[in-house]
């Protein structure tokens, strides 16, 4: 069961238009944005759809329309995450404000969490009937039943009206201007649904651009670190980030560099380490070599010191002889 999805999750990828199919098919609603469910109550009949019983119906105020109504939805819907153990972040603050991006996000991670629930199946779940405990459910329904009425008037209509032109373009003499058709408002929505999708697909491309231009930005920090700052891995990596073109040389340029890497001279400070311990092997030796004469000399008897004394006089002076 998905309740934390990453942000590049194919579930964020669902258009507009696929999202709203679905909320209006599953709840028999007749939203055309998906700001419209920015109040909470659509949310809240969503998870009483895949969870039957769980959400407190009498609660939830579908006539929501100040923030702090919206907000007495969103309390109600988190008391049901706790229930479920949800653990998804509901950013009240920025889905009661209406704004399409967070809202279609939000409605996106609603709909990957209600198809990994029995697979997206409904046994025998009826909106209309869940939804009369609601406030506001009365105006919610009569938005939605015209629907297909209209539809049906709308195929008719013309009819009528046709003969009625008929006749009188009998009756008297054709107009030119009157043969120029008009506009018809009809491509409007259709425009308004293209522009919103553009927005929207702009709004997280610059998301996706932030986010790995963040990265690109951590890693030259870290390669202007001091201590690594000067070393030819640091090099290369640099020279990949910093090349103004795509070219795939940038690659084999900077695995040439660490291939003829050489290794780096010792500072000053390890070679006086190195150097530490033959000192020190030097000092133990002569500390060895003055126990064993302070040990001989202790062993010699007097007689043997004098001559030894004057052996060493004899030999070292040319004037003596002995």
């Amino acid at each position: 069961m998905a309740t934390n999805i990453g942000m590049m999750d194919a579930a964020y990828f669902v258009g507009r238009s696929e999202i709203l199919s679905w909320i209006n098919s599953t709840l028999q609603l007749s939203l055309s944005k998906v700001e419209e469910g920015c109040s909470g109550a659509v949310h809240c009949q969503l998870m009483d759809s895949v969870h039957p019983g769980i959400v407190p119906m009498h609660k939830v105020n579908f006539d929501a329309k100040n923030e702090y109504e919206m907000i007495q939805n969103y309390k109600v819907l988190q008391d049901v995450f706790n229930k479920l153990k949800i653990t998804k972040h509901i950013e009240v603050s920025k889905l009661v404000k209406g704004r399409a991006l967070d809202n279609l996000e939000f409605m996106q991670w609603m709909k990957r969490y209600c198809d990994s629930v029995n697979g997206g199946l409904l046994n025998s779940y009826n909106p209309l009937e869940r939804r009369e405990a609601c406030k506001g459910s009365k105006e919610v329904s009569k938005r939605a039943a015209p629907i297909q009425p209209s539809a049906k008037s709308t195929t008719s209509a013309p009819k009528p009206h046709s003969s009625h032109n008929s006749r009188k373009n009998d009756s008297h003499p054709a107009n030119p201007a009157a043969k120029v058709p008009r506009p018809t408002s009809s491509g409007g929505p259709v425009y308004d649904e293209q522009i919103t999708e553009l927005k929207l697909s702009i709004d997280s491309l610059e998301k996706e651009r932030d986010f790995y231009f963040a990265k690109l930005r951590d890693v030259e920090i870290l390669c202007q670190t001091p201590e690594i700052e000067n070393s030819i891995v640091v090099a290369a990596i640099q020279r990949i980030l910093y090349a103004t073109d795509d070219n795939v040389s940038v690659v084999a340029e900077a695995q040439a560099m660490l291939s003829q890497r050489q290794p780096e001279p010792l500072s000053p400070i390890q070679e006086v380490a190195e150097d530490k311990p033959k000192i020190e092997t030097q000092k133990r030796k002569n500390i060895m070599t003055l126990e064993v004469d302070v040990a001989a000399n202790s062993t010699l008897s007097p007689k043997q010191r004098i001559s030894d004394a004057s052996d060493v006089h004899c030999s070292g002076s040319p004037l003596i002889s002995c």
